[in-house]
């Protein structure tokens, strides 16, 4: 058996970071997060592009156009949705996690969903720091490993013997 697992050591990765204002004040504690494990890893936050968006429902739409500008390894995507009396906390939970996964099937590129669903503000401020670590910590540790588990699938489909190197495919 072979096995695939990305590894915690790469330091020139290139990230971009597209970040909700709604709930900014936990937002940006996971900002913070992401920025210190960032420099933890060796990866400048000098000029990193952070792209600020309304809420959690648009960051899908920044996050497509800066995969598709070819200038990133991986994108980060933050935010907190917390649960209200309305059904509204469903759908912008579903619909910005199905558009984050969207993005990163069709573009082939990982975007990590760094983005807090509690039920409570308490909730929210401990994942972002304050009792529970920091998930904006964990999504630059995912974008770490994802950007190299898929160099490692990618080096595999351009070896001699693979199909896609020979223009075969295995499904018919």
């Amino acid at each position: 058996m072979k096995e695939y697992k990305g590894k915690l050591n790469i330091s020139k990765a290139r990230i971009g970071i597209v970040i909700s204002r709604f709930n900014e004040t936990i937002t940006k504690n996971l900002l913070e997060g992401s920025l210190d494990e960032l420099e933890r890893y060796g990866i400048s936050t000098q000029n990193l592009p952070v792209a600020w968006v309304p809420g959690a429902f648009e960051i899908p739409l920044i996050a497509k156009q800066m995969a598709l500008s070819g200038e990133f390894d991986a994108i980060i995507c933050l935010g907190a949705i917390i649960r209200g009396t309305t059904p509204h906390f469903d759908y912008v939970a579903s619909q910005s996690a199905a558009g984050i996964l969207n993005v990163s099937l069709e573009i082939n590129l990982p975007v990590v969903f760094g983005i807090l669903t509690t039920d409570t503000v308490e909730q929210a401020m401990e994942r972002s720091g304050v009792k529970m670590g920091n998930k904006g910590r964990e999504a630059v540790q995912t974008a770490i490993e994802m950007i190299d588990l898929t160099d490692q699938l990618s080096l595999l489909r351009n070896h001699p013997h693979s199909s896609t190197a020979n223009n075969t495919s295995v499904c018919k």
